[in-house]
């Protein structure tokens, strides 16, 4: 009867002893759970605030880290969904910082004010001569007493000799069919420029397009192709012009 008692009491003590560890087992799994979602929450905080300053890359950053430390968390769970746009929106965004970039803005004493001018290189140099690929420049310029103008530049040879008097370009806008545009060289040494004459209308259009190439006659015969990324123009660098 003793040892039945015995039995009996060290059963009982060992499935205490067993409750006492699974309970305490689940209170360490409850407990780094909600460690788990606390961090993963401060973890989607800083996502939410990229997302909502439209900050694109510190949203991914932050998004990808969130479900890729936490899978399991509801935070993971809420933002998931719209991750693969957030990355997308990141992509873009710095694409249009590169194509930003490719611009390059001045403004220098005039007579009678300030000349203000945004300028980009072709996207590839070009041989217009024979005596290899050189960059072709892009202009809009606006100076007090000259006004406003849009001309290419070259850094080799000479546009054809025929636009000294009056000749025209060819620009296609993202693909679109190709548009004509009226263009001279004025007759000067003083640099190697050709003016495309409705500034107006080659402004309007690269403010909404990404890419453009302008077909110019060149010295050397026939008409050479310079590409622009041009998606980048900021308008507030040339005020009035929008």
């Amino acid at each position: 009867m003793l040892r039945q008692t015995l039995l009996v009491a060290a059963t009982v003590m060992a499935l205490s002893a067993c409750g006492d560890r699974e309970a305490e087992r689940q209170a360490a799994a409850a407990a780094q759970a909600a460690v788990i979602e606390q961090e993963a929450d401060a973890l989607a905080q800083k996502y939410d605030s990229a997302v909502a300053s439209s900050d694109w890359d510190m949203a991914r950053i932050h998004g990808v880290a969130l479900v890729s430390q936490y899978p399991q968390s509801s935070a993971a769970a809420r933002i998931e969904p719209a991750l693969e746009a957030v990355k997308a929106k990141a992509v873009s965004a710095r694409e249009q910082r590169r194509m930003e970039a490719l611009w390059d803005y001045a403004q220098v004493a005039a007579k009678g004010g300030t000349q203000r001018s945004a300028s980009i290189l072709s996207q590839a140099p070009v041989d217009v001569d024979g005596s290899g690929a050189k960059p072709v420049q892009l202009v809009f310029r606006d100076h007090p007493e000259w006004k406003r103008s849009s001309y290419l530049v070259l850094q080799a040879s000479d546009f054809a000799r025929a636009c000294y008097k009056s000749c025209s370009v060819t620009v296609v806008a993202d693909g679109a069919p190709p548009r004509r545009m009226a263009a001279h060289r004025p007759d000067t040494d003083e640099a190697t420029a050709m003016f495309i004459d409705d500034n107006k209308a080659l402004w309007r259009l690269l403010r909404k397009t990404k890419v453009v190439s302008i077909e110019f006659p060149v010295k050397a015969g026939g008409t050479r192709t310079a590409v622009f990324e041009t998606g980048g123009l900021d308008g507030s660098q040339m005020p009035g012009w929008d």
